[in-house]
């Protein structure tokens, strides 16, 4: 008999317990009629273990079944969601031991209470067909907590940046030109850059860059800044110096089929971020940002341009630096997007460090404070019609809580799409760390505002930016009305 799967040893220890049970024989009775000593029969039911043939023969006879029947992979009716769970591979391309979690442990978890845990699973599917969530929603939730649980700060990924740059003998200054990394790109990998590869494909327009392993060819968008060429660059270096061979061969996941290419897409991205932007030296000039006396926007961006780096490279770097550097654990990244001649704004990227705060994506297509910064500067990109870069701070106090944040935001023109806008912010948790940290943060002239997660969801009653009515609040209202009412009766 071939070697067994982690999943045929799950599916097999579940059907001989579900067998078991059903015939109401205890351990000590299957150990007896089968031949087979409890810690093995233990093992069996927990997954663990897959007997030889022979043993299989006895134990189908023991349970009053056929081998055939025994070893056919499926499961009863109830417990048709753990096989449908586990014959999807799903669980083996979950990150399960970055999390510190066996296979084995998620079996006995569903060998203790199998009936159970297939309603629970069955549950989550139909859920997850209702709000059409496919595999890839799952990793990225996966991936998203993988970085918190780091607190999205990776040494040995800081430590392989040192080594190519010593090895490729790059300056010690930055930023590094494109052009700097581009060669390396072609004499020590071989590839072939194509400038405008993509201009002559409308349909990839959304797309930094996409890379052809075949011949080795990066087809770039000719309307990327040299910032993003650089970025672009320093990914596929990050690929090639780190042999991450599970990848997407596009500069954004479209549709990743398994994990390790979503894990992989980010380990490249924080490659690239590093190399450009160098550690040390950047903790020092966030501190003499932070040592300012009051706000300036100006120095903010003079910052960023002072590497070379595109919003997202900056503010990807602020999050690997502020909590372990400076202490700042509490705090959240959102990107907000806007179409062309729309009001619609959708997150497309979000990290949350410490616990999930407030802001973050709402997927029951609702619409989003108005009073967030993040959004009041796209509204004002669009009313204006000009695509110049803008920053912004804010305190924003969350309705009906304690809690406030601290809101720097980037605005720009979504690049290399000219008819979407961008917003970047960075949101801290206000409190006595934030105090000690930022000299400026209690600067009179940054505004303060009172906001919420979504307008359908907000009882504020006097609020100009309202763009929806607060229907999940009137529900909420009724509900109440008839408990009291009820109540009273």
């Amino acid at each position: 008999m071939t070697a067994k799967t982690s999943n045929e040893k799950i599916i097999f220890g579940l059907k001989v317990k579900q067998l078991r049970q059903e015939q109401g024989l205890s351990f000590s009775d299957l150990s007896k009629a089968s031949g087979m000593s409890l810690s093995y029969l233990n093992e069996i039911e927990k997954g663990k273990k897959f007997p030889k043939q022979d043993k299989v023969k006895n134990l189908a006879k023991a349970l009053g079944t056929t081998r055939e029947e025994l070893t056919n992979g499926k499961l009863g009716r109830h417990l048709a969601p753990v096989t449908q769970l586990l014959q999807s591979n799903f669980l083996n391309e979950l990150p399960l031991e970055l999390f510190g979690i066996e296979l084995s442990k998620v079996a006995d978890l569903i060998a203790q209470a199998p009936t159970r845990v297939g309603a629970f699973i069955s549950t989550l599917l139909e859920l997850s067909r209702s709000y059409a969530l496919r595999e890839e929603n799952f990793y990225f939730a996966a991936l998203r907590s993988y970085l918190e649980l780091h607190e999205n700060y990776f040494s040995e990924l800081e430590d392989s940046v040192e080594a190519f740059s010593e090895k490729h003998g790059l300056p010690g200054f930055r930023p590094v030109p494109p052009r700097t990394l581009g060669g390396i790109l072609e004499s020590a990998y071989g590839y072939t850059i194509v400038p405008e590869g993509l201009n002559e494909h409308p349909d990839l327009q959304m797309f930094r860059s996409v890379y052809l392993p075949e011949d080795k060819r990066l087809l770039l968008n000719g309307n990327l800044t040299a910032g993003q060429r650089g970025f672009q660059y320093g990914k596929e270096l990050g690929f090639n110096h780190l042999k991450l061979t599970e990848r997407a061969n596009t500069s954004s996941l479209l549709r990743s089929k398994v994990f390790e290419e979503v894990l992989n897409h980010s380990r490249a991205t924080y490659f690239s971020v590093a190399l450009h932007i160098p550690l040390h030296p950047f903790v020092e000039s966030v501190k003499e940002f932070f040592a300012l006396p009051t706000w300036d926007g100006e120095a903010f961006l003079g910052l960023m341009r002072r590497y070379n780096a595109t919003p997202e490279m900056f503010y990807h770097r602020l999050t690997n630096v502020l909590p372990k550097f400076f202490g700042l654990r509490e705090l959240f990244f959102l990107r907000f997007l806007q179409e062309a001649d729309t009001t619609d704004y959708t997150i497309d990227k979000e990290l949350h460090l410490s616990r999930r705060h407030h802001p973050h994506e709402n997927g029951l297509f609702e619409r989003y404070c108005r009073r967030w910064v993040s959004l009041s500067l796209l509204e004002e990109m669009a009313a204006e019609g000009s695509g110049n870069m803008r920053i912004d701070v804010q305190r924003s106090h969350y309705f009906g809580t304690e809690d406030e944040y601290l809101c720097i935001t980037l605005a720009r023109t979504g690049h290399p799409r000219k008819d979407c806008n961008v917003s970047l912010t960075l949101g801290f948790m206000v409190n006595d760390k934030l105090n000690e940290t930022i000299s400026w943060l209690n600067d009179p002239a940054i505004q303060a505002r009172v906001v919420n997660t979504t307008c359908e969801r907000c009882p504020i009653t006097d609020c100009a930016e309202r763009a929806a009515e607060p229907i999940v609040v009137r529900k909420r209202e009724k509900y109440q009305r008839i408990k009291t009412a009820l109540k009273e009766l």
